[in-house]
């Protein structure tokens, strides 16, 4: 086995793909614009069509503009034909992929696609090609080779297709104002949708979850309580309920690292005052992004009046999905 040739090949192949989705800037004019338009003002969704290869990058395609705000279905060219055609609408507007425009499963559904008298879209690598004339508009995803040494295996135009794929849903993103939120909306299971809804009071443990304690309880019982509680720590309260101060393992241990003499002490003499604290209101991630910030792994959350309503720990936030940015 030749290793300088296996590289020599890898890198001639990503450089080729790189050449030509870089020459593919030159197919982003007025036809994308108006491509960009017909699907802005349609009422309907947009319904991608390919066949072979293309029709998995016109799946990938599908999902893209889906997860950024723009309802697509894909539609298989042979089914079309027998029956699945009648998913399609005539407010929505159908984009066809092929490389060569020649491909006769795609050119045989425009003759019924436009009985129904939809927008066509195509996005082939021939503009004389017969899909290019027939459609609507044309967007050109041509490239000068393929990747693969015999120019057979679509390697390159695959390429360029997801790439003008990503173009016209991130076009349509922006027009469409589409915002982070309205992302986390439409994934609400992952860990970005995590991180772009989910809000400390729907996580936060609280009622007799919530390990506190009062200034004069004693240092034995204030074990006691971050024992039990299994947080690693305890809020400290005044007589009037408001948090003045933390007590966490680490307190403990380097109280105990200075002396021995421990048993006439109350909370008030070994707490952390003026601990960190953040409202019910703010997003887990915010949350997370403050307890890493601090390297603290717990964070009281209070009312208004400073009163603990709740307690987050690190580790449940990291349980859930979220991570540090």
């Amino acid at each position: 086995m030749n290793n300088s040739a296996i590289i020599k090949k890898g890198k001639e192949v990503i450089r080729i793909e790189a050449e030509s989705v870089s020459n593919l800037s030159d197919s982003i004019n007025e036809d994308f614009v108006k491509a960009v338009e017909v699907i802005i003002n349609s009422p309907g969704r947009v319904v991608i069509t390919g066949m072979g290869k293309s029709g998995l990058v016109a799946r990938k395609i599908v999902a893209t503009l889906n997860s950024t705000g723009t309802a697509a279905i894909y539609l298989h060219p042979t089914d079309a034909l027998h029956g699945d055609l009648g998913m399609v609408r005539q407010e929505d507007v159908v984009i066809l992929i092929s490389k060569s425009g020649e491909t006769e499963e795609i050119n045989n559904l425009i003759p019924m696609l436009k009985r129904i008298k939809v927008k066509l879209i195509s996005m082939c690598g021939n503009r004389n090609s017969k899909l290019a004339r027939e459609c609507d508009i044309f967007l050109s995803i041509n490239v000068k080779e393929e990747a693969c040494p015999y120019d057979l295996a679509p390697t390159a135009s695959t390429t360029a297709t997801l790439a003008m794929g990503d173009a016209l849903s991130v076009a349509l993103l922006e027009q469409r104002g589409f915002t982070a939120e309205d992302f986390a909306l439409l994934h609400p299971g992952g860990s970005l949708g995590k991180r772009l809804s989910l809000e400390i009071r729907e996580i936060m443990l609280n009622g007799e979850k919530i390990p506190l304690v009062t200034e004069e309880t004693s240092l034995k019982d204030v074990i006691i309580e971050i024992t039990s509680k299994r947080l690693g720590a305890t809020g400290v309260v005044n007589r009037d309920g408001f948090l003045t101060g933390i007590v966490t393992d680490g307190d403990l241990r380097r109280l105990l690292e200075k002396t021995m003499e421990i048993k006439n002490l109350k909370a008030l003499d070994v707490m952390t005052k003026n601990p960190k604290i953040m409202k019910a209101k703010y997003l887990a991630s915010f949350a997370l992004q403050q307890m890493e910030s601090f390297k603290i792994t717990t964070l009281f959350i209070v009312d208004d009046a400073n009163k603990p309503e709740g307690i987050i720990h690190l580790h449940d936030l990291i349980n859930l999905g979220l991570r540090p940015r």
